[in-house]
């Protein structure tokens, strides 16, 4: 068994089957920048035929990584295949990743095929896939309710028939540590091929057991751990990767392992995930949470300032989390911004839009005396949700009536059309936010909508703060859409949030 364990990132495949998440291509792609510099080793960037979207964003990305191998998702069908083929064939660094369902209750209820059709299914089309593809992964989905005999003919026949990689996952997080040991023993014991193939696990966190099923697997054969970044993905989510990356550091002495991944990036990846996905980051999540390093207990104070190993196994470093920062301020110039956003992972190369970016970036430190790195995140996240919206906040004022009753008119653009295409509506409500939100559900004649959930966050601390706000609605249809709005102004930033979900349901039945 090899001493590196690689990371498979999923976060804008599976993670973005979160019921509301939806990452525009170059969203995709800043992601993508940021996992390579993150140090992941495989990326999936989309399920190619599943949509022109997915398909673009497939290919934007296979042409702009160059260390990080790009994976496209297939089931077994030649169609799904050959977009991956198109989709990648700019890259020199690619893999294929194709499944098919093997467990009892998907063969019979969904596939309605025996267990020797899917043996066939798997011949043909992991063949057929290697002929365009040097780097083959196979997945039997539901591999964790599939009888294991089955399963290890299966895995056997994948890899006869060309698979160099074999994934094993837990589709519906219905296993737990213990079981996940023994299956991927008897996998070891069971099939011939065992050593000719790098085995990776896929968990989802039903039970809450994901990390746990994960790491046990490494225990036991696997060198290829499959997640997203915060854990995000239908349900309950996937493998928190993070929680991987730094369980395997701090506990070396027990695993015996190494991973290519970058530790001290680890804080700013999750930040970008979390803003573009609009999926915040609970207090309490290990790892990256606000409370991961916070200590409120006497006991627990006392014991940190005299030695913070004492209660304290991860160092906020080790996961960059500075303690200090390096602002910029309103006196800054054009270059100093530049250099910091380069050093951010932002592309500079657009001297067009660096100028519109330094521009926002003087706005905004004309409210702040101090724009921190965290700040400059959430500036670029903002503009670059706002560059790729349809519709535009064009003007925003709000009347107070009173302490009941306040009046609000919204003016939206939409950039879709020529000419100013400006439309202005105006209502009232119990505040000031209901005013705004009433207004822009005229402008935008979709229907009746749910607000489900509306959060404020501020960006860093202090009085003159960035706002960050969250929304997550739901249409007539029952269909969950996310917004982000992040501004100095809350209710600006209310306003650009709700615009974003409702800009996302329109035509979604």
């Amino acid at each position: 068994m090899g001493n590196i364990v690689k990371f498979f990132d999923t976060t804008l495949r599976d993670g973005e089957q979160t019921p509301g998440v939806n990452f525009n291509t170059q969203e995709k792609v800043q992601i993508a920048k940021q996992l390579e510099n993150w140090g992941v080793d495989c990326l999936e960037a989309g399920f190619p035929y599943s949509s022109e979207g997915d398909f673009e964003a497939v290919q934007a990305i296979a042409r702009e990584l160059s260390t990080t191998t790009v994976c496209g998702l297939a089931r077994c069908n030649k169609k799904d295949i050959d977009a991956c083929t198109q989709a990648m064939a700019d890259s020199d660094n690619k893999q294929i990743h194709i499944f098919v369902a093997t467990s009892p209750i998907h063969r019979e209820s969904k596939l309605k095929k025996s267990k020797e059709e899917i043996i066939e299914i798997v011949k043909e089309h992991v063949t057929y896939a290697r002929q365009s593809f040097d780097n083959v992964q196979f997945s039997a989905e539901d591999a964790t309710r599939t009888e294991w005999d089955y399963l290890a003919e299966v895995v056997e026949t994948a890899i006869q028939h060309g698979a160099n990689v074999i994934n094993i996952p837990d589709t519906v997080g219905y296993t737990n540590p213990q079981e996940m040991s023994n299956l991927f023993k008897y996998l070891a014991e069971n099939v011939p091929s065992f050593d000719q193939a790098e085995f990776a696990v896929h968990c989802h966190n039903d039970l809450g057991m994901a990390v746990a099923n994960s790491l046990a697997a490494v225990e036991n054969g696997a060198s290829r751990i499959e997640g997203t970044v915060n854990g995000i993905g239908e349900r309950a989510g996937n493998t928190a990767l993070e929680e991987v990356a730094v369980a395997l550091h701090i506990r070396k002495d027990y695993y015996q392992k190494e991973t290519n991944i970058k530790l001290s990036e680890t804080k700013r990846i999750s930040d970008l995930v979390s803003r573009m996905s609009g999926m915040p980051v609970p207090r309490n999540k290990a790892v990256i949470g606000a409370n991961a390093f916070a200590h409120e207990s006497g006991i627990h104070q006392d014991g940190v300032l005299k030695n913070p190993e004492t209660y304290e196994i991860i160092t906020p470093q080790l996961v960059g989390v500075e303690k200090n920062e390096l602002p910029l301020g309103k006196l800054s110039g054009r270059h100093a911004f530049k250099v910091r956003l380069q050093e951010l992972g932002y592309d500079t190369s657009n001297e067009e839009k660096l100028t519109e970016d330094f521009k926002s970036f003087k706005d905004l430190a004309d409210q702040k005396k101090n724009v921190t790195e965290t700040d400059l995140h959430a500036l670029m996240t903002g503009r670059s949700i706002e560059e790729n919206s349809k519709y535009e906040l064009f003007n925003l004022s709000v009347q107070y009536v009173n302490e009941d009753t306040q009046i609000a008119t919204v003016a939206i653009k939409d950039r879709s059309m020529e000419g100013d295409n400006l439309s202005q509506e105006t209502s009232i409500g119990k505040g000031s936010v209901a005013a705004v939100y009433n207004s822009i559900e005229k402008l935008m004649e979709i229907g009746e909508v749910t607000l489900h959930e509306y959060r404020i966050d501020a960006v860093t601390e202090g009085i003159d703060a960035q706002a960050e706000v969250h929304v997550v609605v739901e249409n007539e249809q029952g269909h969950i859409f996310n917004g982000t709005g992040i501004d100095s102004d809350v209710i600006a930033a209310s306003a650009k949030a709700y615009l974003q979900a409702l800009e996302q349901s329109e035509g979604v039945k």
